[in-house]
């Protein structure tokens, strides 16, 4: 859709804005409302507390609305105030863009085709990062981003930090965001994802002034400190939560039956494959980790690319019924190390709860010395049962 025309009553018809954060913008922002009112007149602009003649500018378009605050907050602070108030405005989807001239307003038709093939998506602008243009800091910073970002949710993208986005605001209502300065624009990308909203990317055009001319509010070090503490945050989320909760539900949308196919005999990971899966999943359910062994089990199988299910499956060798059996092995197989000094039990007499606390370094020795003992013996087994089950397979085909 390349016609400028139809873009007025497409904007309607999606019930879409475009939403323009400012701060002390005062230089560009009359040129960049003027480019986006050629698209359409549906335009939010959020002045953040400036200091400079940015209101004086902005009563020179009485056909935008205005949400304005002081002092300034941050962009993350405008962006969430502007999402509130166009969903009160009765807009379901709102398309940003900076306020510095760096973004084309002829971008804009690209961003609703992307709206109309999905509706239920943030779709990023992605700039090509490989201009000589492009300060070194902005490279790298994207490339960091890039990295955290594909760790927290899986999901690949060429640049998440563009300004330049298309979000679904009214789905975005029900989530409470906590940030309020650039890390915003990460908290809500990886929480988006996480609640099921897809993210998505589509090439745009950027402009980027000589190096004399350019004005930015990011400020490296402050900023960038509260985007990695961001991430440090996300990360552990990640692994204490989201992973685990993401596969829970893939099993619930599955028949026993279709996962014992899919996961031990029509998958096509390899014998060792699934060796590794079972024997990481005995090893931490015999170790001492209680409470915490899943977590274990989850982050050494995706770390491994192992088999997740097989895993978590292995690791149920600590369920109740086993425990006694655990712990009386672990202090046994202790003794090997501790010479003299060791505790003996009688698995019918002396075993109880309470004596994990006597020579506990003899449990905790034993334990690992068990479990690797054991982890080895499931490797054993597992390899040769899928070798000799997919032979059994592949003879009967």
């Amino acid at each position: 859709m390349s016609d400028k025309s139809a873009c007025p009553q497409k904007f309607k018809s999606l019930r879409c804005c475009v939403l323009l954060p400012t701060y002390n913008n005062s230089h560009t922002i009359a040129a960049v409302i003027n480019e986006v009112l050629q698209y359409t007149h549906q335009v939010v602009v959020v002045n953040d507390g400036s200091t400079d003649n940015t209101l004086e500018i902005l009563a020179q378009f009485p056909q935008i609305k205005l949400y304005s605050y002081a002092p300034n907050r941050g962009k993350g602070w405008a962006l969430r105030q502007g999402f509130q108030f166009a969903v009160q405005d009765g807009y379901d989807y709102a398309i940003t863009l900076d306020t510095d001239g760096q973004h084309y307003a002829e971008d804009l038709p690209t961003m609703l085709a992307m709206l109309e093939q999905h509706k239920n998506a943030i779709v990023i602008g992605a700039r090509n990062m490989q201009q000589r243009t492009v300060p070194g800091k902005s490279s790298f910073g994207n490339k960091f981003s890039n990295f955290w970002f594909e760790l927290e949710t899986g999901i690949s993208l060429p640049d998440t930090q563009s300004g330049y986005r298309l979000y679904p605001i009214k789905q975005l209502s029900h989530l409470r965001f906590f940030t309020r300065k650039y890390e915003f624009e990460i908290e809500v990308i990886v929480r988006a994802a996480w609640s099921g909203i897809n993210v998505l990317a589509v090439p745009i055009k950027v402009y980027y002034p000589p190096a004399q001319e350019r004005i930015s509010h990011f400020r490296p070090f402050q900023d960038f400190s509260r985007i990695s503490v961001l991430n440090t945050v996300f990360v552990f989320w990640t692994f204490a939560w989201i992973k685990p909760r993401n596969f829970i539900r893939s099993l619930r949308e599955k028949k026993w039956e279709h996962i014992f196919e899919q996961y031990l005999i029509r998958s096509h990971e390899t014998p060792t494959t699934k060796a590794w899966s079972m024997a990481v999943g005995v090893f931490f359910g015999i170790t001492p980790f209680w409470g915490l062994q899943i977590w274990f089990v989850l982050f050494f199988a995706w770390l491994f690319h192992l088999n997740k299910a097989l895993a978590i499956l292995a690791s149920n060798i600590s369920v109740p019924p086993m425990i006694p059996f655990i712990v009386f092995g672990s202090y046994q197989t202790g003794r090997i190390w501790m010479g003299s000094n060791t505790l003996s039990l009688s698995f019918n007499e002396n075993l109880k709860p309470e004596m994990i606390g006597q020579n506990f370094l003899q449990y905790v020795v034993g334990s690992f010395t068990l479990a690797a003992i054991c982890a080895f013996t499931a490797w054993i087994i597992t390899y040769l049962f899928v070798k000799r089950l997919k032979r059994k397979t592949a003879n009967n085909l």
